[in-house]
């Protein structure tokens, strides 16, 4: 173990968990970043740099390529919820607003754990009575304190990289319910089918799917025409499909032909 490793100085025990939150944070900013100019930035070897990226792919904030690595999604790996915060804010308001038109006041409405959802959260606030349910940490803390909303807070084992709450106690919790309205996002979907990159988010969506009356999928134009690991639903087991006003028009026109309802968001 190198000095900078052992942290044996007093005051330095803590300095590697400060560098990797440091490396997390520039990633996350940066999106996709070499190990060589991470070594450069801050101050350490390659090596060093390589086994701080070792622990955060581990604990999910970024995943390795040679050479460096990445907080961007793939087929296999869906971000952590650091980064997607960031991203598409615009679209995601847009969809929140157009989201925000289709709830009335005494209506259960369930939020899946996307940040596009989060969005609609926030939104939500005045439009009560409403009954919230959601397994999102930050969509609980945020209508928590809300007047008018009685929430419902969907429980599991926690998942740090999505913030929210996962696995059979969640599911459990979700198939005990039968809301008026199920707003989900997704990573990836195709002019047919919704994909996700993980297993156990899947299968809470897909119950979540089953417990609403009306099931809305929220995507912003990025998502469109992409694929991922696993087959979440068909686009035509969701009542409506919303996309925001940047998709082109070739986009718009593969959904509808293969059947999906869509609906455009403006920005």
């Amino acid at each position: 173990m190198t000095a900078e490793e052992s942290g044996t100085e007093p005051g330095e025990r803590n300095r590697p968990a400060r560098r990797r939150a440091e490396v997390a944070e520039y990633i996350l900013h940066h999106g996709s970043v070499p190990a060589a100019e991470l070594a450069e930035v801050f101050g350490v070897s390659v090596m060093t740099v390589h086994r701080d990226l070792d622990e955060l792919e581990r604990q999910g904030v970024v995943r390795k390529f040679r050479g460096g690595a990445s907080a961007q999604p793939s087929s296999v790996f869906e971000s952590n919820v650091a980064y997607r915060m960031r991203t598409a804010q615009a679209e995601k308001q847009a969809l929140a607003a157009y989201a925000r038109t289709l709830v009335e006041p005494g209506m259960a409405v369930m939020l899946d754990d996307s940040t596009t959802t989060l969005a609609l959260a926030r939104l939500l606030p005045g439009l009560g009575p409403l009954t919230v349910a959601t397994n999102f940490l930050e969509a609980i803390k945020l209508v928590s304190s809300e007047e008018g909303i009685r929430l419902l807070a969907l429980g599991g084992e926690y998942h740090h990289a999505h913030d929210s709450f996962l696995g059979v106690p969640c599911i459990e919790a979700i198939e005990a319910l039968q809301v008026d309205l199920l707003f989900a996002s997704t990573s990836a979907v195709s002019p047919t089918h919704a994909f996700h990159q993980e297993q156990e988010i899947v299968l809470v969506k897909r119950a979540m799917m089953r417990s609403a009356r009306r099931s809305v999928l929220l995507v912003d134009h990025a998502k469109l025409e992409r694929t991922a690991l696993h087959r979440l639903a068909p686009l035509t087991d969701f009542d409506l499909i919303v996309v925001d006003g940047h998709t082109p028009e070739s986009g718009l026109r593969a959904l509808r032909d293969h059947g999906a309802e869509v609906a455009v968001a403006p920005l």
